[in-house]
Order: structure tokens, then C-alpha cells, then sequence
């Protein structure tokens, strides 16, 4: 999916890192690479060998990894990240999540959905993949992907 589908009103919202994940608000899903070798996955999905020490896989293919998964740990982020993150200002704290994702059992980090904070979480919890805009530059609107749990 390409980052015009995601709009915020003024200009087309883009991805704060191109290729990371898809662009449909409804159907988010990160990409990752999936060995053909050995079947194993991995994430971010650039990848130029495998990972895997029992594989020397070459080849990958480019897959949707699952929107849905298990918070495994989690914490809160009280101080402003260096660069090259870009947080509001005046800076917000903001709770992340280590998901395992449901079908490739790996563990991806995110942030929670604004508003969510370490006291709405719990380990185990079920959450799915979202996308949210993680800032603004020059009337310019950045989206990443977060982590809601579920209802």
C-alpha cells in the first residue's frame, strides 16, 4: 500500500520509515522477510543473509507479519529520545511494548496508542497493530505503527 492512503486533511501522510509497513489505516501490517530456506522471519525486513545460525539461507521473501500478538514486557519512556527521533515538544512521555506476534512468535517493539499508558497494560495482554501519527513537521504528518490492545 502506498503512504497517500493514510490522509490527514492537508497533505498525504507519509511513513516515518518507508517499507517498514503497509499504509492502510484498516489493514496494517508490518513487513518482514521470511527466509525460504529455513521459513524463519525477521524484522525490520531487509535482510541479506539469514539470520538463523543453523541456515545459510540467501533468499527471502517479503510477507505481512501479523497485526496481532502478546505484550511480553513493556515499560514507559519518561526522557526525550536523541536524534534522529523526532518527539513533540514540549516532550510527552509515552509507554512502549515488547508484542510477540501470534503467527512468527517474534518479539517486535512499539509504542502503545497515545493515551495508553503502563497502568492499562498488563503482560499477556492482547493488542493489535495500528497506525497513528507519531509527529508533525511543516504541516507535514509522520506515521508509524503502535500497539492497541484489544477490547
Amino acid at each position: 500500500m502506498s503512504s497517500s492512503e493514510i490522509s490527514n486533511g492537508v497533505n498525504e501522510a507519509l511513513p516515518v520509515i518507508e517499507g517498514w509497513f503497509t499504509m492502510d489505516k484498516a489493514d496494517a501490517h508490518l513487513i518482514g522477510s521470511q527466509c525460504t530456506r529455513c521459513q524463519t522471519y525477521f524484522f525490520p525486513g531487509k535482510v541479506t543473509f539469514c539470520r538463523n545460525p543453523t541456515c545459510e539461507g540467501d533468499t527471502f521473501d517479503a510477507v505481512p507479519l501479523s497485526r496481532e500478538g502478546t505484550i511480553w514486557s513493556y515499560t514507559d519512556a519518561q526522557y526525550k529520545p536523541p536524534e534522529p527521533y523526532v518527539a513533540a515538544d514540549p516532550f510527552e512521555p509515552y509507554a512502549i511494548a515488547a508484542v510477540e506476534l501470534a503467527k512468527e512468535r517474534m518479539i517486535i517493539l512499539g509504542q502503545l496508542a497515545k493515551g495508553i499508558t503502563v497502568d492499562d497494560v498488563t503482560t499477556g495482554m492482547q493488542v493489535e497493530l495500528q497506525l497513528q501519527t507519531l509527529f508533525s513537521k511543516d504541516g507535514q504528518d509522520y506515521v508509524s505503527w503502535v500497539w492497541q490492545p484489544k477490547s
